[in-house]
């Protein structure tokens, strides 16, 4: 495993991270949670030193896989990072957008109260790193929820603040860089070798500004470790059956097909390790943070941190 440091006030991380979307057991389809922990911990021995969960995840439940782990094993230098800003407990299904019951909430009494839900969870008295959970631009430009991390850091309920840019508006939101740099000691970011828009001005923004930049979506839910087909389809409870709907699928395969040089210049790394490798060979990205189910998907992500960044020659562009 290899590490750095996450921006200029951020703490140091293991180059690959644990990304605790998938084990909270909600819109991913089939989870175990005695196999979900065994994959946290097979982490941990790795060497991962940075573990990103939210509190929307599973309503709780990837909250608490975690805290379970690290109550085995002592919470040592790992860096917890939860998001907060996705209300579910007090929403209904007419919220329901695919993903369950949920709604934007980013009133400040609101955050200060997840924030204390977090904290219980987790059993922890000080949160690493709290994110805004992706809020859209228009709510992004309200002073409550700055207000909160601000606070949150005053009552040394957090250490370091961040924001999770919301999908597809990477150059939309850059300016909150601009107006939050003082607070914002981290961003996270979706960015894969097919979705690099974060290139164009976030990330000069955040080198700029010495902001650490962790990626998440690093292997675009599973595509980009060569796992579907066009033919691919998800079940009920599995978001990517919108996030990776037929057509969807149509076009990210069609320009996964430009890639292919890339991956045939590394034939003893799995398709995974190379995609996990481009995510943390931009100098603005500190760490990839790859969702994972098993402790074997574990071990194959974690690989790619000793096999280093590839050299920029070699990345092809999208057409």
């Amino acid at each position: 495993m290899r590490y750095t440091q996450l921006g200029k006030r951020g703490p140091k991380v293991s180059t690959i991270g644990f990304g605790a979307w998938a084990i909270g057991g909600v819109n991913w389809g089939p989870t175990d949670d005695e196999v979900s922990k065994n994959a946290l911990r097979r982490a941990l021995d790795l060497g991962v030193t940075l573990i990103d969960t939210a509190d929307v995840y599973g309503n709780g439940h990837s909250e608490n896989l975690v805290a379970e782990v690290l109550g085995e094993r002592g919470k040592g230098d790992v860096i917890v990072a939860t998001k907060m800003g996705n209300d579910f407990y007090h929403a209904d299904e007419k919220d329901d957008t695919g993903f369950g019951p949920i709604k934007a909430n980013y009133d400040l009494k609101y955050l200060m109260w997840a924030a204390e839900q977090s904290l219980k969870r987790l059993k922890l008295e000080t949160i690493d790193i709290m994110q805004l959970h992706s809020p859209t631009t228009e709510l992004a430009r309200r002073d409550e929820p700055w207000e909160a991390l601000v606070r949150l850091k005053e009552q040394g309920k957090i250490r370091h603040a961040g924001i999770s840019i919301i999908s597809f508006a990477e150059t939309e939101q850059a300016f909150l860089l601009d107006e939050h740099y003082d607070l914002l000691d981290v961003i996270q970011v979706r960015y894969n070798l097919l979705e690099r828009e974060a290139e164009k001005e976030l990330f000069p923004k955040a080198q700029q500004y010495g902001i650490g930049v962790i990626v998440r979506i690093p292997i675009l839910f599973g595509l980009l470790a060569g796992k579907f087909t066009r033919e691919s389809r998800f079940g009920e409870d599995d978001h990517r059956r919108h996030t990776l709907s037929p057509e969807k699928l149509e076009g990210y395969l069609g320009t996964l097909e430009g890639m292919q040089p890339l991956y045939d210049r590394y034939p003893g790394q799995t398709m995974a390790q190379v995609s996990l490798r481009f995510c943390i060979s931009h100098p603005a990205c500190h760490l990839a943070i790859p969702g994972a189910k098993t402790p074997e998907q574990v071990r194959d992500n974690c690989a790619a941190a000793d096999l280093g960044p590839i050299p920029g020659g070699e990345i092809p562009d999208i057409e």
